[in-house]
């Protein structure tokens, strides 16, 4: 035997391995007979193998795929090699009576899809040994019918369509479309059939049956010829046995004579007598599935390796069973995986990252950095508060009495009703993480979650108990931050704009607004700054205040806020002092002369250092005893000029500065309450002094909050899950539980390690068979 010969063999063996899988896991090289009912195709398998041994009958006779293995036996030292048949499901018996064959074929049909005539994917392997055949593989497929018969499904037409095409898609496969001449080759169905999955004809050989039965004055020569319907494997004309023949048992081989005869002394095909005939299509089937195995080997051997490797791999993951040793040791081992597989998930040390979409502790990461943040700063103070709202907390916050300056009262409770709406969005980020460590949890492929059940459900009760708990002082500490930035306001922060800081702005803000209002009514009226008698701001001036970016803020708390005069604006902290009465009381006195005048100068230190908590500088003259306005700031000299301030503001308040510039709005809607009556000049210049002051601190919240919330629900929520949750699957699961009920399999995954095992032995045997094969020269 060849070396070329021996590939139908080796895929014949190839075959019997996968075939007790009731499956074919792997696409093998075969040949695949299709054809209608009546198309003379069981006759052509007869006459190939040259027995009778097929199920003959009305309605579908063939109702279970026939895969048949034709293995040609050498004579050996002039002795008759025996002929004989073998079953693949009983392969102990060997028979040499083909009616009992034929028999034997039915009552294994029956056994599987009863006496109703219905069909059958699982196949019967036949085995066919003779010196007489040449070695083949063909599977034969039942009839292609369209109207049922007696019993048969009322689908079966597309039962049976279904299952032809489930074999001939398979790239691997080589189409026998067997089509009787006495028919119209345009209505053939295994030409059709085979004409959807193989447009090109390139894996398709047609046989045409029964022409010596052809109505006079016709033939196939134009079929046989190619000339009608291309292929390129052609067409093979083949006579067929009658019927008659059939029921006088008339011999193959007699059969096989009279249809070489009829192709030789035939004028119209004795001219291609040699490419017609069964002898001529054995041969040529046998040509082209050397020729196909040949080419298809290569990559069925790397297809049969990557399969072993897979199936290796999943029964490794489904392990070897319910282990029958001490359970109490797998379940602890299984734990303490199942603890470390958490921790990687979240520090990124997972063996499975994803190249599409942020997962573990990356998600977390993103809550902190991006979602957290930017619900903070959503929440901003100056669209909290209308005028009317600043304009009452100021009065509330003076009682009966009338203030001589902004009370503390009114900005601390503007202050802590901003603070307080941090809580929800502080709230929102305890949850988010909390559902994302949840999700980490069950996205977790712990294959001992797959395997085992109970153990999952017992395992995963746990967490969310051990999460639940861990949420709780998350909560509470996120809570008490709240609280804790509530129950002290502290004004002597560094990044607090301060009192007299925010004085200077509100006062140099609101002399710009006049003198451009003035400037736009009145060109040719001189605003002046410096006359005795005191001119009401006009009442059209629009309170939006933008910051005065040439204010230069000293990180120093007790430091002096100085400022150069511009060119366009009169200097009016440095005007001589005639009253010591408050300007914002006396509506006849200007509030730049007494607010630069050394008595009120004191005044308004004495306010702002009290209430924001400014010291005098260290120094300076102490404050004159009988004066009890002016007890925290030191005289000022009335005409030193003080140094210009630089441009660029300090870096403590740089950010503040460009935040504020944004956001700081207020907006005097005339229609206020009755109760408060029109607003004032000095009401005007208190809310924008109230509101300059609650930005500033509120942003202080704001930052503090951003920062150290994420670090509270690192610590309280998920390192502390990280740390805690070997130790409470081991006290709640390990000490309390029943081992047998942790290690029950579900029934799922024992079929699929049954399934495996079978497959996995398969494969073996099919790497083993491909092995003998390395070595072969095929040129």
């Amino acid at each position: 035997m060849s070396q070329l010969d021996q590939l139908i063999p080796l895929i014949n063996r190839l075959q019997d391995v996968f075939t007790t899988l009731n499956c074919q896991p792997v696409d093998l090289p075969q040949i695949v007979v299709v054809g209608s009912q009546s198309s003379g195709k069981s006759s052509v398998l007869e006459a190939i193998c040259g027995k009778d041994f097929l199920p003959r009958g009305s309605g579908i006779v063939t109702r279970r795929p026939l895969v048949l293995q034709l293995i040609q036996r050498l004579d050996l030292k002039g002795k008759n090699p025996e002929e004989y048949a073998e079953f693949l499901h009983d392969s102990s018996k060997k028979w040499s009576n083909f009616s009992e064959v034929r028999s034997e074929i039915e009552k294994e049909t029956d056994r599987i899809t009863g006496k109703n005539k219905g069909i059958s994917r699982e196949p019967i392997g036949l085995k066919i040994f003779s010196p007489k055949v040449i070695n083949l593989t063909l599977v034969d497929l039942p009839g292609i019918t369209r109207v049922p018969v007696g019993d048969q499904p009322k689908d079966i037409e597309q039962q049976i369509r279904a299952m032809v095409l489930e074999y001939i898609t398979r790239p691997n496969s080589v189409i026998l479309a067997v089509t009787a001449a006495n028919t119209d080759l345009s209505n053939s169905d295994a030409l059709q059939l085979a004409k959807e999955v193989d447009p090109q004809g390139i894996r398709t050989l047609g046989v045409i049956t029964k022409i010596d039965i052809m109505d006079k004055g016709t033939d196939a020569l134009d079929v046989l010829l190619g000339r009608i319907i291309p292929l390129q494997l052609g067409f093979v004309g083949v006579v067929n046995r009658s019927q008659a023949d059939i029921n006088t048992r008339k011999k193959i081989d007699d059969a096989l004579s009279e249809e070489a005869n009829f192709f030789r002394t035939n004028p119209i095909y004795n001219q291609i007598s040699g490419r017609c005939g069964t002898p001529f299509l054995a041969k040529r089937l046998n040509e082209i599935l050397i020729n196909h195995i040949k080419a298809t080997l290569p990559a069925l051997r790397n297809r049969v390796q990557t399969m072993l490797s897979d199936a290796q791999k999943e029964l490794s993951e489904l392990g070897e069973g319910i282990p029958g040793g001490n359970k109490g040791a797998t379940i602890l081992s299984l734990i303490t995986k199942i603890a470390n597989d958490y921790c990687n998930a979240i520090d990124g040390k997972s063996t499975q990252l994803s190249m599409n979409e942020l997962q573990g502790g990356a998600r977390i990461n993103n809550i902190f950095i991006s979602t957290f943040p930017v619900d903070i700063d959503l929440i901003r103070a100056d669209d909290a508060y209308s005028l009317v709202e600043i304009r009452t907390a100021i009065r509330n916050a003076t009682g009966p009495r009338t203030a001589l300056f902004v009370p503390e009262e009114s900005f601390e409770t503007l202050v802590k009703n901003q603070i307080q709406r941090l809580e929800d969005p502080t709230l929102r980020c305890v949850e988010s993480v909390y559902d994302e460590l949840r999700n980490i949890f069950i996205r977790m492929d712990c294959k001992e979650f797959r395997r085992f059940y109970g153990l999952r459900i017992a395992v995963t009760e746990t967490f969310e108990r051990l999460l639940n708990d861990l949420k709780i002082p998350t909560r509470e500490f996120v809570l008490n931050f709240i609280k804790m930035e509530l129950a002290y306001i502290n004004t002597t922060h560094p990044e607090f704009i301060g009192g007299a800081q925010a004085l200077t702005r509100v006062v140099e803000q609101l002399q710009a607004l006049a003198q451009a209002e003035n400037s736009e009514t009145n060109q040719n009226q001189n605003f002046n700054m410096n006359q005795s008698n005191y001119q009401p701001m006009n009442q059209s001036v629009q309170a939006t205040y933008q910051p005065n970016q040439s204010v230069q803020i000293n990180a120093n708390a007790n430091s002096n806020v100085n400022r150069q005069p511009s060119p366009s604006t009169p200097n009016v902290l440095n005007q001589p002092q005639p009253s010591q009465q408050n300007p914002l009381n006396n509506p006849n006195q200007n509030p730049n002369q007494n607010l630069n005048g050394q008595q009120n100068q004191q005044k308004s230190g004495a306010f702002f250092g009290n209430f924001f908590g400014k010291q005098p500088t260290p120094g300076t003259a102490s404050p004159s005893p009988s004066s009890s306005q002016a007890k925290s700031m030191p005289p000022v000299p009335p005409k030193k000029q003080a140094p210009p301030i630089p441009n660029q503001p300090s870096p403590q308040v740089q950010q503040y500065q460009e935040t504020r510039q944004n956001n700081l709005t207020v907006n005097y809607n005339p229609q206020v309450s009755s109760t408060l009556g029109p607003i004032t000049e000095r009401e005007k210049f208190e809310v924008t002094l109230i509101l300059e002051l609650v930005l500033s601190y509120f942003s202080i919240v704001k930052k503090n909050i951003k920062d150290l919330i994420p670090k509270s629900i690192m610590f309280f929520l998920v390192n502390k899950s990280k740390e805690r949750i070997q130790n409470e699957l081991v006290a709640d699961i390990y000490a309390k539980s029943n081992p047998d009920d942790l290690l029950k399999e579900s029934p799922e995954i024992a079929a699929r390690r049954s399934e495996l095992e079978k497959l996995y032995q398969a494969l073996t045997k099919a790497s083993t068979i491909l092995a003998e094969v390395r070595d072969l020269n095929f040129r």
